[in-house]
């Protein structure tokens, strides 16, 4: 194969693998705590037929030499978690996380998962849940007499009941916290799994050591900017179809050496 239609080859392959990304992105774009990807790229080994600073006499030597690379590759996906914009939903079971923590969701094998969409609901049993039905970690249940349910930024679930004007305490919300969230695996339904590369989850108190406070009423919208979304899809758009007419010009080259000869 010609050099330049394998080079080519995988720049098409990167942008067509940029383009998914996107697409991911601007689809989600009104998905409650949804985090943006980022691909990343890097290049292809090289071909060194002149190497740097190679003699060229006993006085003289090459000043960068003749390196050929073999093309690009997507080396890894990255989550951004930046913040998301706060959307005012004025409902009492709607959380938003002011910060670097996440909610601990236990899914239906008994393993704590972790997600930024603070959407609760009550279930039959009183508990605090997502909107997959699965219930929130430590476990958050509200009396079926509460009236008013008031979180606080540290997490503290307090209710008033029926006939008692006094609130009652139910229990406290905490955050986990990861010294590298990029490294955590996104498992779809907002939820994101533990892995080696985002390191063990701190359980943390709302509020403290940068996990975050909780604002009630509130929901984090995702952070992907449709604008810069935009403008990135016309460029590697761009980058695509450019690729593309390498591919066209390298098999003219091919043609005409065939018909030459």
């Amino acid at each position: 194969m010609h050099s330049a239609l394998w080079v080519s080859k995988t720049g098409m392959a990167a942008q067509d693998t940029k383009m998914t990304a996107i697409s991911n992105n601007l689809a989600n774009v009104n998905t409650v705590g949804f985090k943006r990807d980022r691909v990343v790229f890097e290049d292809l080994f090289y071909s060194i037929q002149r190497q740097p600073g190679a003699q060229v006499d006993q006085l003289n030597q090459l000043p960068s030499g003749v390196q050929l690379g073999s093309g690009v590759r997507v080396v890894g996906t990255q989550k951004v978690f930046t913040q998301g914009n706060s959307q005012n939903t004025q409902q009492q079971l709607d959380l938003a996380v002011m910060g670097s923590g996440f909610f601990q969701i236990e899914n239906s094998d008994g393993e704590v998962m972790f997600s930024r969409n603070g959407q609760f609901h009550v279930n039959s049993e009183g508990l605090m849940v997502n909107g997959q039905g699965l219930p929130l970690q430590p476990q958050i249940q509200i009396p079926e007499e509460a009236n008013t349910i008031s979180i606080g930024v540290d997490g503290i679930v307090t209710a008033t009941l029926a006939g008692d004007p006094q609130p009652q305490e139910l229990g406290q919300i905490t955050l986990a916290k990861f010294i590298n969230p990029a490294g955590l695996e996104a498992v779809g339904g907002n939820l994101y799994k533990e892995t080696q590369a985002s390191g063990q989850p701190q359980e943390m108190i709302a509020g403290t050591d940068g996990a975050g406070s909780l604002k009630q009423g509130a929901l984090e919208g995702s952070n992907v900017q449709v604008v810069e979304e935009m403008v990135d899809m016309i460029t590697t758009q761009r980058a695509y179809e450019m690729n593309a007419k390498v591919v066209s010009a390298a098999d003219d080259m091919l043609k005409f050496v065939a018909q030459a000869v």
